[in-house]
């Protein structure tokens, strides 16, 4: 029997499952705190519903397939988004919902890429730019609470299908164009050049290095101002980058990408779709990432109770600290053992309850990190 995980796939334990955890809480708070509502999905879904009308999309190609006992197609779901289809029938708009879970994905893996993963996505049903702004300044405050810095860069897919209109590149290549510059920056330049001169549109990246003085000829440049005008009421500053594009071929108006200096990839990604004739927005912050750069003690708070021989006492000082919102475990066993334990399982202070503590009423409570000790008095 193998016990190994397979390819792609990745046991958490300890203190990195405990930022994790930590992570969820300040991002779950952010989605709270800007009225967004949560929502459960399945797994599993049909295959039909997953592929959808882009069954094209890299993303969507590689989904895991299964089979039922009914022999049914069925598929693991990639990412949220498309299950929104389900969930915004008969609500009133805006709809604005939050979704944190795991989402799969068959394809090769590298060191920052899984086949499973997790996704903490926030969108609005029925959105205006207005939503988009909004959705913008609460990424910006989770990373910035994280201790992440991020770089906000945007986009607009109708923006780029107006330059591809002006270049006269051919209506049934412009998708395949867009999915080259998608590439921009995550292979050789010269190697996008080659395949956009085969599409016919050798020129392309030459045109979006021109920068903002070349884009104010089309109409819906305004709508990258209209956002950039409106992300400056939240004191968030947006980079419009004509290189992002986003994979997925449903987005139809601004997108997104959200990253870290000196880090490569997206951190948070996402843009403007329509689903049903209705105008949505939103964005995925990939969890696994973000866990690479944030800067939080997941450990800070953790408290060991040791039982030295007075386990009645012990469990009630444990109850008392968990009523004030400690996180407390209670060791029974040495003393000398205790230390290792907690050593082990990083814990941030301990508190010796012995014989003589008991009589007193005052507890030693010690610093893992520092070595100090104090008196805990409850």
């Amino acid at each position: 029997m193998k016990t190994e995980t397979v390819k792609g796939f990745k046991d958490y334990s300890g203190g990195e499952a405990r930022k994790r955890a930590e992570i969820r809480k300040i991002i779950v708070g952010a989605f709270e705190s800007y009225g967004f509502e949560p929502a459960e999905t399945p797994v599993v879904e049909y295959a039909d519903f997953v592929k959808g009308d882009n069954a094209g999309d890299e993303a969507v190609s590689d989904t895991f397939k299964l089979k039922d006992r009914g022999k049914r197609d069925l598929a693991l779901r990639y990412e949220f988004t498309f299950q929104l289809k389900r969930l915004m029938n008969n609500r009133k708009l805006p709809y604005r919902r939050y979704q944190i879970g795991e989402v799969f994905r068959d394809e090769p893996i590298s060191e920052r890429r899984f086949r499973q993963f997790t996704q903490c996505d926030v969108d609005v049903v029925g959105s205006i730019v207005k939503d988009e702004a909004e959705i913008l300044a609460l990424c910006s405050e989770v990373l910035n609470n994280l201790g992440i810095k991020p770089v906000i860069l945007v986009n607009n897919r109708v923006l780029l299908n107006e330059i591809l209109d002006d270049m006269k590149v051919l209506e049934k290549n412009k998708l395949q164009v867009l999915r080259e510059v998608d590439k921009y920056g995550k292979m050789p330049e010269v190697e996008i050049q080659k395949s956009l001169k085969k599409l016919g549109a050798g020129k392309l990246i030459d045109y979006l290095k021109k920068g903002e003085g070349y884009f104010k000829k089309f109409d819906s440049y305004s709508d990258l101002i209209s956002l950039k005008k409106y992300c400056k009421i939240y004191g968030v500053d947006i980079l419009i980058s004509p290189t992002v594009v986003r994979g997925l071929s449903y987005y139809n108006g601004n997108v997104f990408e959200i990253k870290a200096k000196d880090f490569r990839e997206s951190l948070i990604a996402g843009g403007s779709y329509m689903f049903n004739s209705v105008q949505c927005t939103g964005v995925a912050f990939g969890l696994d990432r973000i866990s690479l750069l944030a800067k939080i003690d997941s450990c800070s708070g953790r408290i060991l109770v040791v039982s030295l021989e007075q386990d009645k006492e012990s469990i009630a000082l444990a109850q008392k600290l968990r009523k004030k919102g400690k996180s407390v475990s209670i060791y029974y066993g040495k003393l000398s053992k205790a230390l290792e334990y907690a050593d082990s399982y990083e814990f941030d202070k301990i508190v010796f309850v012995g014989e003589r503590e008991v009589k007193a009423d005052k507890f030693k409570i010690k610093d893992m990190k520092s070595g100090k000790e104090d008196v805990l008095k409850i």
